[in-house]
C-alpha cells in the first residue's frame, strides 16, 4: 500500500507545481512594465523596455496639438507664450504672468489692440492685444509701462490681463495684428 500512496503523492506534487506555475505565469502578465525581472541586480530588461533615464519635458518646447500656421500659443498651466510662424517655427517664447480670470482652452483670434492704457488692475500697460472674454471679464496679453508693478491681487477683483516684459510685448505687437490665431493650450 506503500507503493501506491507514494503514487497519490507524486501525482498531488506533480498537480500543485502546475498550478503554481501557470499562476506564477498570469501573475507575470499582469505586472506592470519596468517591474519583475528588469528591476532585479543584474537582469536585463525584458524587450520593448528601456535602461535611459526618464528625460523631463523641455518647459520651452511647443505643445502638442496647439494648431498649425502663423499663431500665438499660450499654456495656462505653464505660465507661458509661444509666437509661432506659418512654417512652424517658433520666433519667440517667454513666461507671462497670469490674469486672475483664464480663458478655456481653444482657439481665438485677435480682436482688438491698444498701443496704452490703463489696466483693469490700475497699472499702466502697452501694446494690449486681446483676443477673449469670460463672463464679462475681457483677457489679454500687455506689459507693463516702466516697470510698472500690479498692486497685491484682490482675490475679489477679477482681471483678465496677462502680462509680460516689455520686450517680449514688443514682439508680441508685431506679431498678434488683428485677426491673428490664439491657441490656449493647459
Amino acid at each position: 500500500m506503500a507503493a501506491s500512496s507514494s503514487g497519490i503523492v507524486a501525482g498531488l506534487t506533480a498537480a500543485a507545481l502546475a498550478t503554481i506555475g501557470y499562476l506564477a505565469q498570469q501573475a507575470a502578465q499582469t505586472v506592470p512594465a519596468g517591474l519583475g525581472r528588469a528591476t532585479q541586480a543584474g537582469a536585463q530588461p525584458a524587450a520593448g523596455t528601456s535602461k535611459a533615464p526618464q528625460v523631463k519635458k523641455d518647459p520651452t518646447a511647443l505643445p502638442g496639438g496647439s494648431g498649425k500656421g502663423a499663431r500665438v500659443v499660450y499654456s495656462l498651466r505653464g505660465d507661458r507664450v509661444w509666437l509661432v510662424a506659418a512654417d512652424e517655427a517658433v520666433s519667440r517664447t517667454f513666461e507671462v504672468d497670469p490674469s486672475a480670470v483664464d480663458p478655456a482652452p481653444g482657439s481665438y483670434s485677435v480682436t482688438s489692440r491698444s498701443n496704452a492704457v490703463t489696466g483693469s488692475d490700475g497699472v499702466p500697460v502697452e501694446h494690449v492685444v486681446r483676443f477673449a472674454s469670460v463672463d464679462g471679464v475681457v483677457i489679454g496679453f500687455s506689459a507693463a509701462v516702466g516697470g510698472a508693478t500690479a498692486p497685491a491681487p484682490d482675490p475679489k477683483v477679477r482681471t483678465g490681463g496677462i502680462r509680460e516684459s516689455r520686450a517680449d510685448g514688443d514682439a508680441m505687437w508685431t506679431f498678434a495684428t488683428i485677426g491673428r490665431t490664439v491657441v490656449v493650450v493647459r
